[in-house]
């Protein structure tokens, strides 16, 4: 048996990461047991559904690289990948029911339904009641799945295990709307069946309904594919994931200047684990070693600290020149324009420090600013706590003299003259250090400072510090 596996967005809004790391496992099995991930637009909300959003989300894991086998973009032999393309198939499966006795017309509206619920609940009895099957026949209205009654749905979960629901527990539900537009149950269900997924790796919040699924399946006469349900991702704080832990869509990780290999990792290490002690790890190690079986039942903790930290530990293992390539964009939308050759000969001296200070890609771009702009105003905190100390107009004026003597401009001749400064003024290296690299950066964070006055040049160093000096009056 082929594996089948398949990623179902809804296009009502951006890729979370929780999606993400369901759409990670099931690709990760997919390839694992050389099977076909299958990608399927699930827009039954035609009214919330966009198609910039499927754009988005298409993007989102293409940048994570989760290729996929079967689907938009790429096609494959079931034709269209998009529910909104298969509302009459959707109407003759839930027709075909009603003509085997598995499901009836209910033309009942919310106010008799509700009135039934607060009769159920007054004669003690599950509200599941209130909706079984009524006494006349109809030919109109919604279509609901009769629920069998003669024994529990029982399934075996690849995460949880044996799961059971008892029959009365399960409602009557809408299949087909009076409008004749499928509900989310019956178009998952039938493209599950339609496209041949074998196994659905899913959320757990989903699992109240994957007994109506499974009820709904064997009705069309099929047999219903494997389920695995995710652990739900948790914050820090032990609460369900939501935007006020901070981002939880892809995009936003994106822009913030992840790496898709950094994302891939962490994610994959959210539920499950490689073998119990390595947390970086390939692609090509995960697909070795993942199983669906494997993943655990406890609620995994989504920790952006983690996250940022894991980033860091990737662009430090880029060769430079990666680096440099990788994070030129990033510099050049900082500065809102192209850097020169020249100005880029000037990252290039520092770029192999700056790597390995980077955890995010826009923090090479902002310490390495001063390299490609004048500085035009500096940092307010740097100067408040550096610069208005008794004793820098001192500093920064037997900087100038010692760099006068400087020959060939390059770090370690700089580092040789500036190092004798402390000891000939009697003070801390950090308390002559410090009031420079303000000077020449505008700002107390920046690469080494003598690589940084070697990249930057003779002639700006100069010119910064004396302005520096000029401000102290």
């Amino acid at each position: 048996m082929t594996v089948r596996v398949r990623m179902a967005p809804s296009p009502t809004g951006v890729l979370h990461v929780g999606t993400a790391r369901a759409a990670l496992f099931n690709w990760l099995y997919a390839r694992h047991n050389d099977g076909v991930f299958v990608v399927r637009i699930d827009d039954t909300d035609l009214e919330r559904s966009t198609k910039e959003y499927e754009e988005e989300i298409l993007d989102a894991i293409t940048w994570l690289g989760l290729d996929w086998d079967e689907g938009p973009r790429v096609g494959g032999p079931h034709g269209t990948y998009r529910q909104s393309d298969r509302f009459d198939r959707y109407r003759e499966v839930a027709h075909q029911l009603v003509e085997s006795g598995h499901a009836y017309f209910d033309d009942r509206s919310s106010e008799e339904l509700d009135e039934l619920r607060q009769r159920a609940v007054a004669e003690g009895k599950n509200p599941a009641h209130y909706i079984r099957r009524p006494e006349r026949e109809r030919t109109e209205g919604a279509i609901r799945l009769s629920i069998p009654q003669d024994a529990p749905i029982v399934f075996d979960d690849l995460v949880r295990g044996t799961v059971s629901f008892e029959p009365e527990d399960v409602d009557d539900f809408v299949i087909l709307r009076s409008d004749g537009t499928p509900t989310y149950h019956l178009a998952s269900t039938v493209d599950d069946v339609d496209y041949e997924i074998t196994h659905v790796a899913r959320g757990e919040d989903i699992l109240p309904s994957t007994p109506k699924h499974i009820v709904l399946t064997r009705a069309m006469s099929f047999t219903e594919p494997v389920y695995a349900h995710l652990p739900l991702l948790f914050g820090t704080d032990g609460k369900k994931l939501s935007k006020r832990h901070g981002a939880t869509a892809l995009s936003e990780y994106r822009e913030a200047g992840f790496l898709p290999e950094a994302i891939f990792n962490y994610l994959a290490n959210l539920g499950w684990s490689l073998d119990g002690e390595t947390t970086i790890f390939t692609r090509e190690q995960a697909i070795a070693a993942f199983d669906l079986a494997d993943v655990s039942r406890h609620p995994a903790t989504f920790d952006p600290e983690k996250l940022t930290w894991m980033n860091g530990e990737y662009i430090r293992a880029m060769d430079t020149a990666r680096f440099e390539e990788t994070v030129r964009p990033w510099i050049e939308k900082g500065l809102g324009r192209e850097v020169t050759d020249e100005e880029w000969e000037r990252f290039r001296h520092v770029s192999a420090l700056v790597q390995e200070r980077t955890r995010l890609l826009p923090e090479a771009a902002e310490i390495t600013r001063f390299l490609f702009v004048d500085i035009d105003a500096y940092d307010p905190q740097a100067w408040e706590k550096v610069m208005t100390k008794d004793g820098v107009a001192t500093v920064l004026d037997r900087v100038l003299e010692a760099l006068d003597s400087v020959g060939s401009w390059d770090h370690a001749a700089i580092e040789e003259e500036l190092r004798k400064l402390p000891e000939q003024l009697g003070m801390g290296a950090s308390k002559v250090f410090q009031p420079v690299r303000v000077a020449v950066t505008g700002t107390s964070v920046s690469p080494p400072l003598f690589e940084s006055m070697a990249a930057l040049g003779r002639e700006k160093t100069l010119e910064r510090i004396r302005r520096a000096r000029g401000e102290l009056g």
